[in-house]
């Protein structure tokens, strides 16, 4: 293969030079193109032009998010009745929209061996208890009941690295023990436990363990099914304000509730007096700041959309008029995952936790205050004094924020030492269930989703392929919009650079750069057969590489992708197509994943930018002098058959799609904890979309093709699942084609062989469906 690569030089007057075996010559461009100047790899410059458009988005982000809030001041109902929206919409980011189990009284826990009753303090009994939250899921904790009548109800939350016991005094490991503190003064106090750090029980024996924090392990199933472990969390809280609100009921008092929190205890609690309008003081502690960064915190911090309306400033406005503490105090810091251990897998996130410093605290506190003000209502939102290196929720920070909305009780005794009376306690114990609980609840959304996907889609009529045509577009926006995240339309010129990178006997190559936003390129390599005639249309093949792969894998026989790939947009080009490779950016391992990681907080994802930078390709295509606008088809191996059931779908510009080596029962591969080739074990931490199961399968994107055809590729021995999912998914397609009446037009080849192209079956469906004869195959 002459491949006309070697050193790309800038040229003199915008010419692009080529280091040949004859020496430096001029490489002419397309006709109609600019010369391509670009000295590093095509996938460099994509995806670190990605990387910093969204950068540059997350920083625009903060002064976009006054267009969606229409605040009200003229009252606090008003105000109240303003920001419902806003409320509704967080909750339904961070998962929280499931319905509680109704409150009936804290449930001790005890058995012939364990008491409930756990220690007994100065004023206070501390007892080992649970609450119902969501349908098989419930909250254990310790609560800590006053001798006396309490003066008010207080949610306590220690960091994931915390045991409640450890804000009691009843273990060693925290720095502060101010739920003590709080039963000391009179207060009643719950301390639920959170999803911890710790990887032990992330994993499923029987398939893999992980280095997984347990909080990513919950964080990956869920966020596929729009749910999430901060989401999960606030139930609880809520779950327990359920409680505390039935024991004022009971004894007839109106105590105030509150809720504080640590670290992710202190993100809790924010989210939580936030979405429940009931607690009445909130203390934040080693958390609140901006929150643009967050791509670099560990991913279980991860909320689609919340960017585009929701700093940590905004959170707090949903709080206001009533009490807000701020307090900068040092948080537990994560340095990132956990160091594999023997027997298990790799593949956790990376992230890092640090407490902000007061700077940036002081920032964000800044952006808060305008919503206290304009409730005249400044003296509720209190930045306490300490400093990032201070131990979090200090004696002074605990009695101020009390003091904001109850009368402590002074206890000279509060700082008498409390004894554990259960014997053999492990609150390994208690968290095995609290993660084997969330992990159960998620796994049953996970089975019941096809009934939400199959409500949904009824909404469409398949009576006929035009009433399915007339009634599928809102769902195709509504997958766009809320699953995949759409950006504006390019509007910025085109711009194409080409260059000459292959001269074959049968075909020319030419490297490809389009402008599509500012720092954002599309890019590949055309084949164009040198057998064209002048004035003759020809279909083209959008031939996808996978994951980790550059155009050329497609295309070079010796190419290392050549297993894989078969050289099969080499192959087409020789059969008479026009051919394009397109550079998708899932290239670079982590380079490439926390694009996703930026992306998600604005409501985007990776193939938010590779759906416009296919319609910018295929705009290209049609102005070509030999493609037929028409016939302009897509078929794609591994990342790109993951490609070709989310980019055709969106863009009917594309005649038809091939869907090669990653069709499946998608949900279940990216949800279960069952199977060996789920992603919920491996390292692809940037595969998960949110929400899917209720939105969109691989059936129901597959019948956004129509009335195009499609086609899978599937190989028996192909690792990405097994024939049954496949085939499952698979036959309500085809139900669906022939109900709407389109029989024929689609159809899945399998094939006895591994995750490859196979092109028989599929070039065969190339040639029918886009009208090219077979007889001028290898002319």
């Amino acid at each position: 293969m002459r491949q006309r690569t070697g050193t790309w030089l800038a040229g003199l007057a915008g010419l692009a030079l080529v280091m040949t075996a004859g020496g430096l010559v001029q490489a002419d461009p397309l006709p109609g193109t600019q010369p391509l100047v670009m000295e590093q790899p095509l996938d460099v410059v994509m995806v670190d032009g990605i990387d910093r458009f969204a950068l540059r988005e997350l920083a625009a982000s903060a002064e976009r998010r006054a267009a969606l809030w229409k605040r009200d001041f003229s009252s606090v109902e008003a105000y109240e009745k303003s920001i419902t929206p806003n409320r509704d919409r967080l909750k339904v980011y961070i998962g929280a929209v499931d319905p509680r189990v109704p409150a009936k009284g804290l449930e001790l826990i005890a058995t012939t061996q364990q008491p409930a009753e756990v220690a007994n303090g100065a004023g206070f009994t501390v007892y080992q208890v649970r609450w119902p939250v969501l349908n098989g899921v419930t909250a254990e904790g310790l609560w800590l009941k006053p001798e006396k009548a309490p003066v008010a109800r207080i949610i306590a939350l220690p960091d994931a690295d915390w045991t409640p016991e450890m804000l009691v005094g009843l273990a060693p490991g925290a720095t502060t023990q101010f739920a003590k503190s709080l039963a000391s003064a009179g207060i009643e106090v719950l301390i639920p436990t959170l999803i911890s750090r710790d990887d032990t029980f992330a994993g499923n024996p029987e398939v893999a363990m992980t280095n997984q924090a347990h909080r990513e392990y919950i964080y990956r199933q869920a966020f596929e099914m729009g749910r999430h472990v901060i989401g999960y969390e606030v139930q609880k809280v809520m779950a327990a304000v359920d409680q505390f609100t039935l024991a004022n009921e009971a004894e007839k008092v109106d105590l105030p509730i509150g809720v504080a929190g640590v670290g992710e205890g202190g993100l809790v609690a924010l989210f939580s007096a936030a979405c429940d309008p009931r607690i009445d003081a909130t203390l934040v502690s080693g958390y609140f700041g901006p929150r643009e960064a967050v791509w670099q915190e560990p991913i279980y911090r991860n909320v689609w959309a919340q960017l585009t309306e929701f700093g940590d400033a905004e959170i707090a406005s949903l709080i206001a008029p009533r009490v807000l503490a701020i307090d900068p105090g040092k948080a537990p810091e994560v340095a990132g995952p956990h160091a594999v251990k023997p027997g298990r897998r790799g593949g956790a996130a990376p992230g890092v936790i640090k407490t902000p410093a007061r700077a940036e605290v002081e920032k964000e506190f800044a952006r808060a205050k305008p919503a206290y003000a304009g409730l005249k209502a400044e003296e509720k939102l209190i930045l306490m004094a300490a400093k990032e290196t201070d131990e979090p929720v200090s004696a002074p920070t605990l009695s101020g924020w009390v003091a904001k909305f109850a009368k402590p009780v002074q206890n000279p005794a509060a700082t008498v030492e409390l004894k554990d009376a259960r014997a053999g306690f492990d609150p390994q114990d208690r968290q095995r269930r609290q993660v084997q609980e969330l992990v159960d609840f998620t796994q049953r959304l996970m089975r019941e989703s096809y009934k939400v996907r199959d409500k949904l889609w009824s909404t469409a009529d398949r009576t006929n392929v035009d009433t399915w045509t007339k009634t599928a577009q809102p769902l195709r926006d509504l997958v766009y919009n809320e699953m995949i995240g759409r950006l504006p339309a390019a509007d910025m010129p085109p711009n194409v650079r080409t260059r000459p990178v292959l001269d074959e006997p049968e075909y020319t190559g030419y490297e490809v750069v389009i402008d599509v936003y500012p720092d954002v390129i599309a890019g590949g390599i055309l084949l164009l057969p040198k057998d064209l005639q002048p004035g003759e249309k020809r279909p083209v093949v959008v031939c996808q590489h996978g994951l980790e792969g550059v155009p050329m894998d497609t295309i070079s026989k010796t190419a290392s992708g050549f297993p894989y790939y078969k050289a099969f947009t080499a192959e087409l080009a020789k059969r008479g197509f026009i051919t394009y490779a397109p550079q998708n950016p899932y290239r670079g391992q982590d380079r490439f994943r926390t694009l996703q990681r930026k992306s998600n907080p604005l409501k985007r994802s990776l193939f938010s930018y590779i759906i416009p930078q296919h319609q910018r390709t295929i705009d290209f295509l049609k102005t070509l002098p030999n493609v037929d606008p028409q016939r302009i088809g897509f078929y794609g191996l591994s990342y790109g058959g993951k490609t070709a059931v989310r980019v055709p779908p969106m863009l009917t510009d594309y005649a038809l799609s091939i869907c090669s080596a990653d069709y499946n029962e998608w949900v279940m591969k990216n949800t279960t904890v069952s199977a060996p080739y789920s992603y919920i074990f491996t390292g692809e931490y940037e595969i998960f979309e949110w929400n899917m199961g209720h939105y969109a399968n691989y059936a129901e994107l597959s019948m956004l093709m129509t009335p195009r055809p499609f086609m899978v590729e599937r190989g028996h021995t192909d690792g990405v699942s097994i024939d049954e999912w496949v085939a499952w998914e698979f036959a309500k397609v085809l139900r669906h084609y022939d109900f709407v009446g389109l029989p024929g037009m689609t159809e899945m080849e399998v094939f006895n062989g591994p995750h490859t192209i196979n092109g028989k079956g599929t070039y065969d469906f190339l040639h029918r469906h886009l009208k090219w004869p077979v007889k001028t195959a290898g002319k």
